[in-house]
Protein backbone atom coordinates (compact mmCIF):
# COMPACT_ATOMS: atom_id res chain seq x y z
CA UNK A 1 0.00 0.00 0.00
CA UNK A 2 2.80 2.40 0.85
CA UNK A 3 4.51 2.30 -2.58
CA UNK A 4 1.17 2.91 -4.32
CA UNK A 5 0.48 5.83 -2.01
CA UNK A 6 3.95 7.20 -2.65
CA UNK A 7 3.42 7.05 -6.41
CA UNK A 8 0.05 8.78 -6.07
CA UNK A 9 1.45 11.53 -3.92
CA UNK A 10 4.45 11.88 -6.22
CA UNK A 11 2.18 12.04 -9.24
CA UNK A 12 0.04 14.66 -7.54
CA UNK A 13 3.09 16.69 -6.64
CA UNK A 14 4.44 16.53 -10.16
CA UNK A 15 1.06 17.53 -11.57
CA UNK A 16 0.97 20.45 -9.14
CA UNK A 17 4.39 21.56 -10.29
CA UNK A 18 3.35 21.38 -13.95
CA UNK A 19 0.22 23.39 -13.21
CA UNK A 20 2.23 25.95 -11.23
CA UNK A 21 4.79 26.32 -14.06
CA UNK A 22 1.98 26.71 -16.62
CA UNK A 23 0.32 29.42 -14.52
CA UNK A 24 3.63 31.21 -14.06
CA UNK A 25 4.21 31.06 -17.83
CA UNK A 26 0.76 32.47 -18.49
CA UNK A 27 1.31 35.30 -15.99
CA UNK A 28 4.71 36.06 -17.53
CA UNK A 29 3.10 36.11 -20.99
CA UNK A 30 0.39 38.51 -19.78
CA UNK A 31 3.01 40.81 -18.25
CA UNK A 32 5.04 40.69 -21.48
CA UNK A 33 1.97 41.58 -23.57
CA UNK A 34 1.10 44.52 -21.33
CA UNK A 35 4.71 45.72 -21.28
CA UNK A 36 4.74 45.70 -25.08
CA UNK A 37 1.24 47.13 -25.56
CA UNK A 38 1.29 49.79 -22.83
CA UNK A 39 3.40 52.35 -24.77
CA UNK A 40 1.22 51.93 -27.88
CA UNK A 41 -2.01 52.25 -25.89
CA UNK A 42 -0.84 55.30 -23.93
CA UNK A 43 0.57 57.10 -27.00
CA UNK A 44 -2.60 56.43 -28.99
CA UNK A 45 -4.82 57.49 -26.08
CA UNK A 46 -3.06 60.80 -25.42
CA UNK A 47 -2.67 61.74 -29.09
CA UNK A 48 -6.29 60.85 -29.84
CA UNK A 49 -7.40 62.81 -26.79
CA UNK A 50 -5.83 65.99 -28.18
CA UNK A 51 -7.33 65.48 -31.65
CA UNK A 52 -10.78 64.65 -30.31
CA UNK A 53 -10.86 67.68 -28.02
CA UNK A 54 -10.17 69.89 -31.03
CA UNK A 55 -12.86 68.16 -33.11
CA UNK A 56 -15.36 68.35 -30.24
CA UNK A 57 -14.86 72.11 -29.95
CA UNK A 58 -15.89 72.67 -33.58
CA UNK A 59 -18.79 70.22 -33.42
CA UNK A 60 -20.07 71.84 -30.23
CA UNK A 61 -19.85 75.29 -31.83
CA UNK A 62 -21.89 74.01 -34.77
CA UNK A 63 -24.47 72.48 -32.47
CA UNK A 64 -24.80 75.56 -30.29
CA UNK A 65 -25.32 77.89 -33.26
CA UNK A 66 -27.48 75.82 -35.61
CA UNK A 67 -28.64 72.83 -33.60
CA UNK A 68 -27.46 69.27 -33.26
CA UNK A 69 -28.94 67.87 -36.47
CA UNK A 70 -26.33 69.37 -38.86
CA UNK A 71 -23.59 68.88 -36.25
CA UNK A 72 -24.33 65.18 -35.81
CA UNK A 73 -25.02 64.65 -39.53
CA UNK A 74 -21.64 66.11 -40.48
CA UNK A 75 -19.88 64.14 -37.74
CA UNK A 76 -21.51 60.83 -38.71
CA UNK A 77 -20.66 61.39 -42.38
CA UNK A 78 -17.03 61.98 -41.40
CA UNK A 79 -16.97 58.83 -39.25
CA UNK A 80 -18.37 56.83 -42.19
CA UNK A 81 -15.62 58.18 -44.43
CA UNK A 82 -12.98 57.26 -41.85
CA UNK A 83 -14.43 53.74 -41.53
CA UNK A 84 -14.18 53.32 -45.32
CA UNK A 85 -10.61 54.60 -45.22
CA UNK A 86 -9.68 52.08 -42.53
CA UNK A 87 -11.41 49.24 -44.41
CA UNK A 88 -9.45 50.09 -47.56
CA UNK A 89 -6.05 50.68 -45.98
CA UNK A 90 -6.15 48.07 -43.22
CA UNK A 91 -5.91 44.85 -45.29
CA UNK A 92 -3.15 46.31 -47.45
CA UNK A 93 -0.78 46.60 -44.48
CA UNK A 94 -0.43 42.82 -44.32
CA UNK A 95 1.07 42.72 -47.81
CA UNK A 96 3.87 45.18 -47.02
CA UNK A 97 7.17 43.68 -45.77
CA UNK A 98 7.51 44.34 -42.05
CA UNK A 99 10.87 46.13 -42.27
CA UNK A 100 9.58 48.46 -45.01
CA UNK A 101 6.42 49.15 -42.99
CA UNK A 102 8.45 49.88 -39.86
CA UNK A 103 10.83 52.20 -41.72
CA UNK A 104 8.10 54.20 -43.50
CA UNK A 105 5.94 54.49 -40.40
CA UNK A 106 8.95 55.32 -38.25
CA UNK A 107 10.06 58.20 -40.47
CA UNK A 108 6.53 59.60 -40.80
CA UNK A 109 5.88 59.22 -37.08
CA UNK A 110 9.17 60.93 -36.24
CA UNK A 111 8.35 63.89 -38.50
CA UNK A 112 4.83 64.05 -37.09
CA UNK A 113 6.03 63.87 -33.48
CA UNK A 114 8.82 66.41 -33.95
CA UNK A 115 6.32 68.88 -35.43
CA UNK A 116 4.16 68.59 -32.32
CA UNK A 117 7.18 68.71 -30.03
CA UNK A 118 8.62 71.80 -31.74
CA UNK A 119 5.36 73.73 -31.30
CA UNK A 120 5.06 72.54 -27.70
CA UNK A 121 8.61 73.69 -26.90
CA UNK A 122 7.96 77.11 -28.47
CA UNK A 123 4.71 77.43 -26.50
CA UNK A 124 6.44 76.40 -23.27
CA UNK A 125 9.14 79.00 -23.94
CA UNK A 126 6.53 81.71 -24.57
CA UNK A 127 7.53 82.16 -28.22
CA UNK A 128 4.26 80.82 -29.60
CA UNK A 129 0.74 81.53 -28.40
CA UNK A 130 -0.88 78.76 -26.36
CA UNK A 131 -3.64 76.82 -28.05
CA UNK A 132 -6.93 78.01 -26.52
CA UNK A 133 -10.12 75.99 -27.09
CA UNK A 134 -12.22 78.91 -25.88
CA UNK A 135 -10.85 81.16 -28.63
CA UNK A 136 -11.30 78.41 -31.22
CA UNK A 137 -14.91 78.01 -30.13
CA UNK A 138 -15.49 81.79 -30.24
CA UNK A 139 -13.95 82.05 -33.70
CA UNK A 140 -16.06 79.22 -35.13
CA UNK A 141 -19.17 80.58 -33.41
CA UNK A 142 -18.62 84.03 -34.96
CA UNK A 143 -18.00 82.54 -38.39
CA UNK A 144 -21.22 80.54 -38.31
CA UNK A 145 -23.27 83.46 -37.02
CA UNK A 146 -21.87 85.65 -39.79
CA UNK A 147 -23.03 83.00 -42.25
CA UNK A 148 -26.55 83.29 -40.76
CA UNK A 149 -26.61 86.99 -41.59
CA UNK A 150 -25.56 86.29 -45.18
CA UNK A 151 -27.85 83.41 -46.05
CA UNK A 152 -30.09 81.67 -43.53
CA UNK A 153 -31.09 78.95 -45.98
CA UNK A 154 -27.56 77.67 -46.53
CA UNK A 155 -26.56 77.62 -42.88
CA UNK A 156 -27.44 73.95 -42.27
CA UNK A 157 -25.17 72.98 -45.16
CA UNK A 158 -22.35 75.24 -43.94
CA UNK A 159 -22.72 74.02 -40.36
CA UNK A 160 -22.76 70.35 -41.36
CA UNK A 161 -19.73 70.87 -43.57
CA UNK A 162 -17.82 72.52 -40.70
CA UNK A 163 -18.52 69.53 -38.44
CA UNK A 164 -17.63 67.11 -41.25
CA UNK A 165 -14.33 68.86 -41.94
CA UNK A 166 -13.33 69.02 -38.28
CA UNK A 167 -14.05 65.35 -37.56
CA UNK A 168 -12.47 64.21 -40.84
CA UNK A 169 -9.22 66.15 -40.42
CA UNK A 170 -8.74 65.25 -36.77
CA UNK A 171 -9.94 61.69 -37.41
CA UNK A 172 -7.41 61.11 -40.18
CA UNK A 173 -4.66 62.05 -37.76
CA UNK A 174 -6.08 59.63 -35.19
CA UNK A 175 -6.18 56.83 -37.80
CA UNK A 176 -2.58 57.57 -38.78
CA UNK A 177 -1.44 57.58 -35.15
CA UNK A 178 -3.22 54.29 -34.38
CA UNK A 179 -1.66 52.59 -37.41
CA UNK A 180 1.74 54.16 -36.82
CA UNK A 181 2.17 53.18 -33.18
CA UNK A 182 0.62 49.74 -33.59
CA UNK A 183 1.46 48.35 -37.02
CA UNK A 184 5.13 47.68 -36.37
CA UNK A 185 4.43 44.93 -33.81
CA UNK A 186 0.87 43.91 -34.63
CA UNK A 187 -0.56 46.17 -31.90
CA UNK A 188 -3.10 48.05 -34.03
CA UNK A 189 -5.92 46.58 -31.96
CA UNK A 190 -4.33 47.80 -28.73
CA UNK A 191 -3.67 51.23 -30.20
CA UNK A 192 -7.28 51.39 -31.43
CA UNK A 193 -8.38 50.55 -27.88
CA UNK A 194 -6.46 53.57 -26.61
CA UNK A 195 -8.09 55.82 -29.24
CA UNK A 196 -11.54 54.49 -28.38
CA UNK A 197 -10.88 55.18 -24.71
CA UNK A 198 -10.00 58.78 -25.58
CA UNK A 199 -13.23 59.08 -27.59
CA UNK A 200 -15.33 57.85 -24.67
CA UNK A 201 -13.55 60.18 -22.24
CA UNK A 202 -14.02 63.28 -24.44
CA UNK A 203 -17.66 62.36 -25.07
CA UNK A 204 -18.34 61.86 -21.34
CA UNK A 205 -16.64 65.13 -20.34
CA UNK A 206 -18.36 67.00 -23.18
CA UNK A 207 -21.80 65.75 -22.15
CA UNK A 208 -21.10 66.70 -18.55
CA UNK A 209 -19.63 70.14 -19.27
CA UNK A 210 -21.84 71.02 -22.26
CA UNK A 211 -19.28 73.50 -23.50
CA UNK A 212 -15.80 73.72 -25.03
CA UNK A 213 -13.27 71.66 -23.09
CA UNK A 214 -11.17 74.61 -21.98
CA UNK A 215 -9.89 72.92 -18.83
CA UNK A 216 -8.22 70.06 -20.66
CA UNK A 217 -4.45 70.75 -20.43
CA UNK A 218 -4.11 70.51 -24.20
CA UNK A 219 -0.74 72.25 -24.48
CA UNK A 220 0.83 69.96 -21.88
CA UNK A 221 -0.73 66.96 -23.62
CA UNK A 222 0.74 68.03 -26.95
CA UNK A 223 4.17 68.26 -25.34
CA UNK A 224 3.82 64.72 -23.96
CA UNK A 225 2.38 63.36 -27.21
CA UNK A 226 5.16 64.97 -29.25
CA UNK A 227 7.70 63.25 -27.02
CA UNK A 228 6.01 59.84 -27.26
CA UNK A 229 5.46 59.96 -31.02
CA UNK A 230 9.06 61.05 -31.58
CA UNK A 231 10.29 58.18 -29.41
CA UNK A 232 8.16 55.69 -31.35
CA UNK A 233 9.41 57.21 -34.60
CA UNK A 234 13.05 56.69 -33.66
CA UNK A 235 12.36 53.15 -32.47
CA UNK A 236 10.45 52.02 -35.57
CA UNK A 237 12.94 53.71 -37.89
CA UNK A 238 15.69 51.77 -36.16
CA UNK A 239 13.69 48.55 -36.44
CA UNK A 240 13.20 49.16 -40.16
CA UNK A 241 16.96 49.65 -40.53
CA UNK A 242 17.57 46.43 -38.55
CA UNK A 243 19.10 48.24 -35.58
CA UNK A 244 19.57 45.84 -32.68
CA UNK A 245 17.94 47.79 -29.86
CA UNK A 246 19.19 46.48 -26.49
CA UNK A 247 16.18 45.17 -24.62
CA UNK A 248 13.84 45.49 -27.62
CA UNK A 249 10.68 47.46 -26.77
CA UNK A 250 12.22 48.33 -23.39
CA UNK A 251 14.13 51.04 -25.27
CA UNK A 252 10.93 52.99 -25.94
CA UNK A 253 10.59 54.36 -22.36
CA UNK A 254 14.28 55.32 -22.44
CA UNK A 255 13.76 57.17 -25.73
CA UNK A 256 10.73 58.90 -24.20
CA UNK A 257 12.90 59.99 -21.27
CA UNK A 258 15.60 61.25 -23.65
CA UNK A 259 13.12 63.37 -25.62
CA UNK A 260 11.54 64.62 -22.39
CA UNK A 261 14.86 65.84 -20.99
CA UNK A 262 15.83 67.35 -24.35
CA UNK A 263 12.46 69.09 -24.75
CA UNK A 264 12.47 70.56 -21.25
CA UNK A 265 16.08 71.70 -21.66
CA UNK A 266 15.31 73.31 -25.04
CA UNK A 267 12.26 75.11 -23.62
CA UNK A 268 14.30 76.36 -20.67
CA UNK A 269 17.15 77.63 -22.87
CA UNK A 270 14.74 79.40 -25.23
CA UNK A 271 12.91 80.98 -22.31
CA UNK A 272 16.17 82.21 -20.78
CA UNK A 273 17.33 83.55 -24.14
CA UNK A 274 14.05 85.40 -24.63
CA UNK A 275 14.34 86.99 -21.18
CA UNK A 276 17.86 88.20 -21.94
CA UNK A 277 16.77 89.65 -25.26
CA UNK A 278 13.81 91.47 -23.68
CA UNK A 279 14.51 95.18 -22.90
Amino acid sequence: MTPARTRRVGGSTAGGRVTKVACMGKEAGDVSIWATAAPAVSASFLASLVEMVEAFTIVFAVGSVRGWKPALSGSLAALLLLAILIAVLGPGLGHIPLTVLQLVIGVLLLLFGLRWLRKAILRAAGLLALHDEASVFAKEDSRLRAAVARDERQLDWIAGLAAFKAVTLEGIEVVFIVIAVGAGRGLVGWAALGAFGAFLLVLAIGLAVRGPLTRVPENALKFIVGIMLSAFGVFWTGEGLSVGWPGGEAMIPLLVLLFLVTGLAAAGLLRASERKAAP
